[in-house]
C-alpha cells in the first residue's frame, strides 16, 4: 500500500499528516503529488467532494516552496469563502513543522487593510475567493510577478457562479511560466474550455469516472407538485428519525422559507445561505458539525467547501441547475465506506431531466412511494423501541424514586403502562398522521397545472439575446440586475435558446423591468437588448423559435443552461 513517505514528501510533512491522522493517500493523492513534485507540466484533475484533492495540490506545492523568498509563489482560487477558509486551514494543517512557511486567505467580507499588512510581511501561499484576489491585484497590494503555481479549485463552480471574467484578469497578472492546476468534481463543456485557454498540454489525472455518482451512494426520486413539495420533504424526514443530512435548495429565499418551516415544525434544523453573515454562517456550520442541529438546509454556493463526515441523507428539494453538480450535491454522503442516500423530490418537468442524470451517474434512480401516515409512525415508533433495548442506560440517579413511581403505577398492568408510554411519547405524531392524505393518489389525480403555484406570481419574458450572444443565465440576471429595479426582485425560470431567451419575474416589477428596458436601452455584446411579455405556450415557442434562427441579426457563440437566481 502506497505512504505519504513513498510518495516522495519531506519529513516535516509526513510527520504534519501523520499527527492529523493522514495515514495513506487517496487515490487522487497517490497519483497527483508523484506527478507535480516531479513535472514541470499543467494539469488537469476530476476528484469528486471528500477525496482529499486539498492535500493533493497542496502537499507537492509545500514541498517545492522556497522559504528564502518571501514573495508569492502560490495562489489558489475557490468559489467560496467557505472553502478558501477551509483550504487556507489545511495548509496551515500540513506546514505545522515548516515554521518558515507562511498562509494567507483572502476573502470578500473580511478586512482587507489587515490583508494588506500580511502581504507586505511576505506570504508564500495566497488562498482566495477570485473578486477579493482581484481587487489585492488591482490595489498592487499583491503581486503574482514570481508565482510558481496557480490552482483553480473547484472550476466548474467558479464558472458557474460568473467569475470567468475574474479568472481571466488574475491570470494575465501571472507569469507564463507557471504550472497550473485545474481541479474540478464535473466537467461540463464550459470547464473543458477553460481548460484549452489556461493550461498547456496538461497532463489529465481522474480518481474515477468524470461526473459519476459515488458507488456507495443510493438513488432514489419521489413525484410531488409545488403544492406537495414541502409536505413530501417532512414526511421523508420523518420516515428516517436518524437523519443527518443536507437539504439542497435552488435560491436563497427557497432556503430560508424551507428552513423556518422546519423550525417552527419542531425540526432540529438550520439554514445556510449567500445572505448571512461570516459569522453567522460559522455559527451554523459549528451547530451541525456537532450535530446540534439534524438538517442543514443550504444553497449549491453557500455549501461548496463543507467537509462534515457522517451524512446519512443528501435531499435535493429541487434539481440544480446544471445537472452535472447533482453527483457533486450526491457526493456529499456515501465517504469513508459508509452508504448513503440521495433523495430527489421532482415535479413533472423535474422528472424529464432523470434520464440524463442517470446516464451521468451510471446507476439508476428509483422512483419511491411517498411514505403513508402509518408507515411512518412505525417507523419511528420502531426506532425507539431499538432505541430502548440497545443503549444501556445508567438507572442510578432514579433508583432513590422508585417507590414513589412503583406505587403510583401499582394499578397499571404491563401491557397498560406500555401502551400509555409509547402514546405519550408519540401523541403528536400519532394525532398529525391520524387523517393524513394519501400524497401519491393526489400527486397522480393533479390535473396537471405545470407550476401554477409558481407561474401564478410570476410574468414570462422573452429577450432577444441567446446563446449566439454569448448569453449565460448568470449574465441575464446581471443584465436585469443592472436596470436598478431593486435587489430584492425574485427571478423564476430561464431558457436560453440559441437566438433568444424566455425568463420570468415577480409580477409585481413586470412594469418596472418594462420601462427600465426602454429607458435604459441597454446593449449586450454589441447588441441592443429588447424585451416583451410573453405567454409560455411550448408549441408557439418552438414555432417561433424557428423564425428567430432564421434572422441574421442572431449569431450564436456560448453555452447557456437553465438556472434560477441564487
Amino acid at each position: 500500500m502506497s505512504t505519504f513517505e513513498n510518495l516522495g514528501l519531506q519529513e516535516p510533512i509526513c510527520r504534519a499528516l501523520h499527527a492529523i491522522g493522514y495515514e495513506n493517500p487517496t487515490p487522487i493523492q497517490a497519483q497527483t503529488i508523484p506527478q507535480i513534485l516531479s513535472s514541470g507540466s499543467d494539469l488537469k484533475a476530476f476528484a469528486q467532494t471528500g477525496t482529499g484533492k486539498t492535500a493533493a495540490f497542496s502537499l507537492p506545492i509545500l514541498e517545492h516552496l522556497d522559504t528564502s523568498n518571501k514573495s508569492v509563489q502560490a495562489i489558489i482560487l475557490s468559489p467560496t469563502r467557505e472553502l478558501a477558509i477551509q483550504i487556507g486551514k489545511n495548509i496551515q494543517e500540513f506546514s505545522k513543522y515548516m515554521p518558515k512557511i507562511n498562509v494567507l486567505t483572502v476573502y470578500g467580507g473580511s478586512n482587507i487593510e489587515q490583508q494588506i499588512k500580511e502581504l507586505r510581511r511576505g506570504v508564500h501561499i495566497v488562498v482566495g475567493t477570485p473578486g477579493r484576489t482581484l481587487d489585492l491585484l488591482k490595489r498592487k497590494s499583491l503581486n503574482l510577478s514570481n508565482t510558481r503555481f496557480v490552482v483553480l479549485d473547484e472550476a466548474d463552480e467558479m464558472l458557474n457562479m460568473g467569475f470567468k471574467e475574474d479568472l481571466d484578469a488574475i491570470v494575465r497578472y501571472t507569469p507564463k511560466s507557471k504550472q497550473s492546476l485545474l481541479f474540478s468534481a464535473t466537467f461540463p463543456k464550459e470547464v473543458e474550455e477553460i481548460a484549452k485557454n489556461y493550461l498547456n498540454n496538461p497532463i489529465e489525472i481522474s480518481a474515477g469516472q468524470k461526473n459519476t455518482g459515488t458507488a456507495n451512494v443510493s438513488h432514489e426520486f419521489y413525484r410531488v407538485t409545488e403544492k406537495t413539495r414541502y409536505l413530501v420533504l417532512k414526511r421523508i424526514v420523518d420516515l428516517n428519525p436518524e437523519v443527518y443530512g443536507i437539504i439542497f435548495c435552488r435560491t436563497r429565499k427557497d432556503t430560508q422559507q424551507i428552513a423556518d418551516k422546519l423550525i417552527q415544525d419542531g425540526y432540529s434544523a438550520d439554514a445556510l445561505h449567500g445572505d448571512l453573515s461570516q459569522s453567522q454562517r460559522d455559527a451554523v456550520m459549528a451547530k451541525f458539525r456537532g450535530r446540534n442541529i439534524q438538517l442543514l438546509v443550504a444553497t449549491d454556493v453557500a455549501a461548496r467547501g463543507l467537509d462534515v463526515d457522517n451524512l446519512t441523507h443528501v435531499i435535493n428539494h429541487k434539481l440544480p441547475d446544471q445537472i452535472e453538480n447533482y453527483t457533486h450535491r450526491s457526493g456529499r454522503t456515501g465517504r469513508a465506506g459508509r452508504s448513503g442516500q440521495s433523495i430527489i423530490l421532482a415535479n413533472r418537468n423535474e422528472v424529464t431531466k432523470l434520464k440524463s442524470i442517470e446516464r451521468i451517474l451510471k446507476q439508476p434512480i428509483k422512483e419511491s412511494q411517498i411514505p403513508s401516515g402509518e408507515e411512518i409512525c412505525e417507523n419511528q415508533l420502531m426506532h425507539l423501541l431499538k432505541k430502548v433495548k440497545d443503549n444501556s442506560v445508567d438507572t442510578s440517579k432514579v433508583n432513590d424514586f422508585l417507590p414513589q413511581i412503583y406505587n403510583q403505577l401499582k394499578d397499571f398492568d404491563r401491557e397498560e403502562l406500555i401502551k400509555r408510554f409509547v402514546a405519550l411519547e408519540f401523541n403528536t405524531l400519532l394525532h398529525y398522521y391520524e387523517n393524513a392524505q394519501d400524497l401519491n393518489e393526489m400527486i397522480i389525480n393533479d390535473k396537471g397545472s405545470r407550476k401554477k403555484s409558481s407561474s401564478m406570481n410570476m410574468t414570462r419574458f422573452f429577450i432577444n439575446l441567446g446563446r449566439k450572444d454569448r448569453l449565460r443565465p448568470s449574465k441575464l440576471m446581471g443584465l436585469i440586475n443592472e436596470q436598478g429595479i431593486g435587489n430584492g426582485v425574485e427571478i423564476g425560470e430561464i431558457d436560453i435558446f440559441d437566438s433568444f431567451s424566455f425568463f420570468e419575474i415577480d409580477k409585481n416589477f413586470s412594469d418596472l423591468i418594462q420601462s427600465s428596458f426602454q429607458k435604459n436601452k441597454p446593449v449586450f455584446n454589441n447588441r441592443k437588448a429588447v424585451i416583451e411579455i410573453t405567454k409560455k405556450d411550448p408549441s408557439s415557442e418552438g414555432k417561433r423559435g424557428k423564425k428567430r434562427r432564421d434572422r441574421k441579426d442572431n449569431k450564436p457563440t456560448g453555452f447557456g443552461r437553465k438556472r434560477r437566481r441564487k
